[in-house]
């Protein structure tokens, strides 16, 4: 029986890539602070994060590079776990897939559905991902690419071993409808109810014969368990499930909450779900998909050069102002754009003015009026009540926020008190008090009101902004105690009086934006130098899929003209070609109805790709591809300098 008390939260685990980016970190952040939120309200909070470390793009890679996958991983685990140190993730368990329990634990995970009858041997004929480790069906393909990733993909036949996912087709719709929270946000239970599972599911490949790195089958060698098989099942190989010890699972199990990127509810809302109903265990409570964080509305991409690194930030500006502009930037189950603009806009506004100008007019006007010391309250008057009111109130309304998973909201709720607190000073003037000797009383319960607001502040931002919340401690002369605890945010009269505070330089001083993204930038292009050895913006990706100049030889580009064009009859942002190739004509369907009319490319020469498959685009045939140029919303189709005849080869 789950311990009422305890929460246990998780992250998914992560592909070992030497080079996280800003939205890789982005769950591993938000997972963070609802840890912290959760421990703050004294609960036992367990954190789960780790890493998927088998499969067969591990396996290739590390054969490029002549060692071993072991070798391979344990070298980017170690700068992983670094990251996470650098950015103060405070985690409880990190797992990973090469554990030698974890391992056990599959092994023994999959026999037991093997003697249960849910998993069989049978012969899998299928389209391959390697990068997305996934296969699909030809319906399920994005114009002959991987509908998640939209790389190429393989066709393969081995033989396997299927898990019985069909059986649990129903059980999984039913506890769905029944546990509307299960999966959120809404979106992503929708889309996961009426795209996958209401027309049915296939048995799952859970097994590969066609490489090595992986975990054997217990009862077949020639065969390694399946990625999504193997890295699902550390939800609870992590807590000792099937182990001598499994008093962890008994406390822990099942999660309050899978965190993961909205590309990946598939495999937990659905595949995790129907092996823990076949193993006979709960179900997790929630699995919360999020979106991702946009560069400039385009998915950061080391391939498209656009990446930024939480480090080029963390050392310019530090963690907690990294951390703070995800969560409070973004409403967390969107996508989110970054700019470097945005970033910095938000360190002025929210942390310099607001929260950092707060503190050190509070800290500065204790010091001048007072002596450093933190005066008794004697007499209260007008705009108190306010103050108080809304400080009691906030901790309740962040609460809230926080069980939703509304992390920008309960920031919002913060900087709404902290905004109180600013106009406060204004409102009671303390600085006129100062000037009149019977204002004394007067001026002390105002300065006393003000160094109690930001201690509540100090605990309320805890969660997201430790090292601020440490460094507000620090400058009002508190230690960790009664002042500090989230009980103690009942009374807006905890922090005692006396105490004495020490004047420090600002906190988040004020940033002249555009020096300071020549900065950032001028580091982050440091940073992707020194992990490629390759001079510019563009970073490699070890999944990149390069081929040879026989493999190019294969591609037929001719150039080919336009001859008549039309409106695609079930497709708004598609166009019906005909095209004169030499002396052949052909048909191609292509998306680019939102930037042409049809009528300005009839006699347009145009590049092709003439020996693609054939394939039909919502119910046409099309017979090859044309190219195009794309940058952001803009397209161009690719055309020639001079006259060149139709059927003329591109070399």
């Amino acid at each position: 029986m789950k311990d009422k008390n305890s929460f246990y939260i998780t992250t998914p685990l992560y592909y070992p890539s030497a080079n996280l980016t800003i939205g890789h970190t982005y769950t591993t952040v938000a997972v963070d602070a609802l840890a912290r939120y959760k421990r703050l309200q004294g609960l036992d909070v367990k954190f789960l994060t780790g890493t998927d470390e088998h499969g067969q793009k591990i396996e290739k890679v590390a054969n490029e590079r002549g060692i071993s996958p072991k070798e391979y991983v344990d070298k980017i685990v170690g700068e992983i776990k670094e990251l996470w140190k650098t950015m103060d993730i405070s985690y409880d368990i990190f797992i990973r897939t090469t554990d030698d329990y974890h391992e056990k634990t599959v092994q023994k995970i999959f026999q037991k559905l093997y003697d249960k009858g849910d998993i069989y041997k049978g012969v899998y004929e299928g389209y391959y991902c390697t990068p997305c480790e996934s296969f699909f069906t030809e319906n399920q393909l994005n114009e002959g690419n991987c509908p998640d990733c939209n790389r190429p993909v393989e066709k393969q036949k081995e033989e396997t071993y299927f898990f019985k996912l069909s059986k649990y087709t129903d059980k999984l719709i039913k506890h769905i409808e029944e546990n509307p929270d299960f999966i959120q946000p809404e979106s992503r239970k929708n889309e996961m109810l009426n795209n996958f599972l209401k027309p049915g599911l296939d048995d799952l490949s859970v097994t590969r014969s066609s490489f090595d790195w992986g975990i054997k089958v217990p009862f077949d060698d020639e065969h390694v368990i399946y990625v999504w098989t193997d890295a699902l099942s550390n939800y609870i190989t992590a807590l000792g499930y099937l182990s001598d010890d499994d008093s962890d699972y008994k406390k822990y199990w099942p999660a309050d909450i899978h965190f993961v990127g909205k590309e990946i509810v598939r495999f937990h809302t659905i595949i995790w779900p129907a092996l823990l109903l076949a193993l006979g265990e709960e179900l997790p409570k929630q699995v919360f998909g999020h979106g991702w964080i946009l560069f400039d509305n385009d998915r950061m991409s080391k391939s498209k050069g656009n990446v930024v690194y939480p480090e080029s930030i963390i050392e310019l500006y530090g963690v907690d102002a990294l951390k703070y502009f995800l969560l409070r930037e973004f409403t967390f189950g969107q996508d989110g754009s970054f700019t470097k603009e945005k970033f910095m806009n938000r360190l002025n506004s929210d942390l310099a003015n607001d929260l950092g100008n707060l503190v050190s007019r509070t800290v500065a006007m204790i010091g001048k009026y007072n002596g450093g010391i933190i005066p008794q309250a004697k007499k209260t008057g007008e705009f108190d009540d306010k103050l108080k009111n809304i400080a009691i109130s906030t901790p309740s309304l962040v609460d809230g926020h926080m069980d939703d998973l509304k992390y920008s909201s309960a920031l919002e709720e913060i900087w709404k008190l902290i905004g109180r607190t600013n106009k406060y000073i204004d409102e009671t003037t303390p600085w006129i008090l100062a000037k009149y000797d019977d204002k004394k009383d007067r001026l002390d319960t105002v300065l006393y009101n003000l160094a109690e607001s930001i201690r509540i502040i100090s605990v309320l931002i805890r969660p997201f902004m430790e090292n601020t919340s440490n460094e507000i401690w620090k400058q009002l002369g508190i230690d960790s105690g009664d002042y500090t605890t989230w009980e103690s945010l009942s009374n807006f009269a905890s922090l005692e009086s006396g105490l004495k505070v020490r004047k420090e330089a600002p906190m988040f001083p004020r940033l002249e934006v555009e020096k300071e993204i020549e900065k950032l930038d001028k580091l982050n292009k440091k940073l992707i130098e020194e992990r490629t050895g390759k001079k510019g913006e563009e970073e490699i990706e070890v999944e990149e899929n390069y081929i040879s100049i026989d493999e190019f030889d294969k591609v037929d580009l001719k150039i080919a003209e336009i001859v008549k064009a039309e409106k695609h009859p079930d497709a708004d942002k598609l166009l019906v070609f005909k095209l004169r190739v030499g002396e052949e004509e052909r048909q191609i369907v292509s998306g680019i109805a939102e930037v042409y009319s049809p009528e300005e490319l009839i006699g347009k020469k145009v590049v092709i790709v003439a020996n693609l498959k054939p394939i039909k685009l919502r119910g046409v045939k099309s017979e090859g591809m044309i190219l195009s140029a794309e940058k952001g919303k803009a397209i161009s189709l690719l055309t020639t300098l001079d006259e060149i005849e139709s059927g003329a080869k591109v070399l």
